[in-house]
């Protein structure tokens, strides 16, 4: 990966990051006063659903670390070890427990008036893109592993071959 490259996808999870820590300190703030105001028959929502967002930015917030944990292994060519995979397993703890948090919040927001049915159906499409993206780093994790044992079978012939001459 080029310099570029990476200083680009740097600045990327930086602006990301940034973004996310803005949602926690300053939006989640006003979500909870809007909030305030509810009927008392949908009240029963504000804290589940505050819940959920917060933990939600807490999901992207480790996937963003985890993604330049990555980076820097490739940076440093160490991304075809078996250190990646801690990482690769957090991208994808993080993005399965980001679904579940969607499909929470889907559950929270059904019964009563609180959303619309529609709302609650496109959440659930969420939940399950978010699943998908989750087994889609899963088969990129497989990609990985084959890698890492094709690295480690080559550095084991250059060993035999250096022997052998």
């Amino acid at each position: 990966m080029g310099k570029l490259t990476v200083l680009a996808l740097r600045a990327v999870i930086v602006g990301l990051f940034v973004g996310s820590v803005f949602v926690q300190a300053v939006m989640v703030p006003l979500l909870a006063a809007d909030l305030e105001g509810l009927d008392a028959d949908v009240a029963h929502v504000r804290t589940p659903t505050l819940v959920i967002v917060v933990l939600g930015v807490v999901t992207v917030q480790v996937v963003l670390v985890c993604v330049w944990r990555l980076v820097t292994m490739v940076r440093r060519d160490t991304v075809f070890s078996h250190a990646a995979f801690r990482y690769v397993h957090g991208v994808i703890g993080a993005m399965v427990a980001a679904a579940l948090l969607v499909f929470a919040l889907g559950v929270v927001l059904a019964p009563g008036e609180a959303v619309a049915p529609g709302v609650v159906l496109l959440l659930g499409g969420v939940g399950l893109a978010v699943l998908g993206m989750a087994l889609i780093v899963l088969v990129l994790r497989m990609l990985l592993a084959q890698a890492v044992n094709r690295d480690a079978e080559a550095t084991r012939m250059r060993a035999e071959l250096a022997e052998v001459i």
